[in-house]
């Protein structure tokens, strides 16, 4: 344990007591900080735990609100999504604690059980992952079906979630990520509005459902086992009830197929990866309402980098995490807009099979 972490061991220790007094005795082994969190502070955690005359261990994780984030979201609904889905088809850690409170670890936290022996792999040029692009492809936009066929009251969302119609799931999407667009732009982005306008004209779509989406539906956000197995889906803080084609557009953004163009997410071909979503959701993509949310994919990255430059710029926070999105993804994925837009491109990013 690093010595800086210790107070926050002490403290975190008191708490587990006071929230879990049925124990016999309770202690924080070790803490440690998970690198890379855009949206809150992650730290893997050990107990050691005595219940009922037996001596146990557990690892948990646990996760804090920073002081500035890449995106704004509301902790609660996340956990209660987390609640959700975790008796269902879709793997998820199991949550335990939801504390809204400032005053007992310093900012507003979540607790849920580790998922033992696995890892998070942005990209699968690594070489324990290279040989299992395709399995992990499989799981990937199959978990995503399901969770598209998963029917809305089924997981108890209107409990917790705004649940819009068919017809207007796109116009709220739209409206809200080029409010954040037209807030925290430091200076004029003249891609963004024209992608924007042509939103506004070519849809948005009707959905053929609403579902709920994940809203960060990408392979840096699975754990994985030694055999490539996802054993759990992770950062539900954008989840609301939606379109199931924005959740399947953003999965497959070039941005998430950086050094790898041509797979979808660095696995497989987009055509394959659609498929696969095809058969587990029992859906079709069609092809003008998905390319209207591919373009909306790339919209709402761009607002996300937009404003994490904002936080940078105010000082919200130093976070390089915060600096290195506003500057390199924001070229990014305006270079991915201008494809998109251009005429040379439209009958290619038209074809459901991108």
């Amino acid at each position: 344990m690093h010595p800086s972490l210790v107070p926050l061991s002490r403290d975190l220790e008191a708490y587990l007591r006071k929230r879990w007094p049925h124990l016999d005795s309770l202690a924080v082994t070790d803490i440690q900080q998970i690198p890379g969190g855009a949206s809150r502070e992650t730290y893997r955690v050990g107990t050691k735990y005595r219940e009922r005359g037996e001596e146990r261990t557990r690892g948990l994780i646990f996760r804090r609100d920073p002081v500035s984030s890449l995106i704004d979201t509301e902790r609660a609904l996340e956990y209660r999504t987390y609640c959700a889905v975790h008796r269902l088809s879709v793997p998820v850690p199991e949550p335990l604690v939801l504390e809204e409170s400032p005053g007992a670890l310093e900012r507003p936290f979540s607790i849920m059980v580790e998922i033992p022996g696995c890892q998070t792999a942005n990209s699968f040029t690594q070489p324990q992952f290279a040989p299992l692009r395709r399995h992990i492809a499989e799981q990937k936009w199959s978990i995503l079906g399901r969770l598209a066929a998963l029917e809305i009251d089924d997981l108890g969302l209107r409990d917790f979630m705004e649940v819009p119609s068919v017809a207007d799931c796109a116009e709220r999407e739209l409206a809200y990520w080029a409010g954040v667009i037209d807030a925290d732009a430091l200076h004029p982005q003249p891609i963004a509005h024209a992608a924007i306008r042509w939103l506004e004209r070519h849809g948005p779509p009707i959905a053929e459902k609403l579902c709920l989406v994940h809203g960060d539906f990408r392979s840096g956000n699975f754990l994985y086992d030694a055999k490539g197995d996802i054993k759990g889906v992770l950062d539900w803080e954008m989840a609301h009830v939606g379109d199931p084609l924005e959740d399947l557009a953003w999965s497959l953004d070039p941005l998430w197929s950086w050094s790898e163009p041509g797979l979808a997410g660095g696995l497989v071909p987009r055509r394959d990866a659609i498929d696969i979503w095809t058969r587990a959701s029992g859906l079709t993509v069609d092809r003008d309402a998905f390319r209207w949310w591919q373009v909306f994919a790339s919209i709402k990255g761009l607002a996300i980098w937009i404003s994490s430059t904002k936080d940078f710029a105010d000082g919200a926070s130093k976070e390089p995490i915060l600096a290195i999105a506003g500057w390199i993804m924001t070229d990014r994925q305006n270079r991915i807009l201008l494809d998109r837009l251009s005429p040379e491109s439209a009958n290619r990013y038209a074809e459901p099979m991108l």
